[in-house]
């Protein structure tokens, strides 16, 4: 039997931790809606571990209306009362208003014509930035320049380093470790047999 692919060393034995690195990580993505959405959790991961935000996931989804911005842009404050009661999401007022006041800014952003996704690439020129393969930075001279323009914009919890965990979990940046099986599959290298499939 093959054994287990050669991962990014950060991603450990947990199964949920290893399929979203193996199905999500890195993988461009160039939808708006799931842009957003990813921008978001990583706020609220500020201060935690990502694992932490993963396995409540499912729980964000329920809680944010689906990440849909046109519906979480109408909450009110008995929307955030609710999501402060909720165990199923982190409960952190400040993190809860940001989302909120994110929505609003998305759809004024799309109701002046202006395309989330076109604004996310707009940073690389639509290209993926492809890392070393060798170190991880917490933050980049990429993720500072998006960093400001989301605070000047008036989005919260858009640090440098949080910008820079979203650049790469929406594959805007490409740091998976030299020896990954995915940076190989990015280089479009042959993959090595391993497992059945899930």
């Amino acid at each position: 039997m093959a054994g287990e692919p050669q991962r990014c060393a950060w991603v450990g034995a947990d199964p949920l931790y290893q399929a979203y690195h193996d199905n999500e990580w890195g993988v461009p993505v160039r939808d708006s809606r799931l842009l957003w959405e990813a921008l978001m959790l990583e706020g609220f991961q500020a201060g935690l571990a990502w694992i932490v935000i993963l396995r409540k996931r499912e729980g964000f989804r329920a809680a944010f209306a689906g990440f849909d911005p046109d519906k979480v842009a109408r909450f009110t404050e008995a929307d955030v009362a609710r999501l402060l009661a909720d165990p199923g999401i982190v409960r952190a007022r400040a993190k809860i208003e940001a989302t909120i006041r994110g929505a609003r800014l998305f759809c004024e952003m799309r109701d002046r014509g202006e395309d989330f996704a076109t604004y996310c690439w707009s940073f690389t020129g639509g290209e993926v930035v492809r890392g070393d393969g060798v170190s991880l930075p917490a933050t980049t001279p990429l993720s500072e320049a998006i960093s400001r323009d989301l605070k000047g914009r008036g989005f919260k919890f858009v640090g440098p380093t949080i910008v820079y965990a979203w650049l790469q979990a929406v594959g805007i940046v490409d740091d998976h470790m030299a020896g990954c099986f995915r940076r190989q599959q990015a280089a479009g290298k042959p993959l090595p047999r391993f497992g059945s499939g899930r």
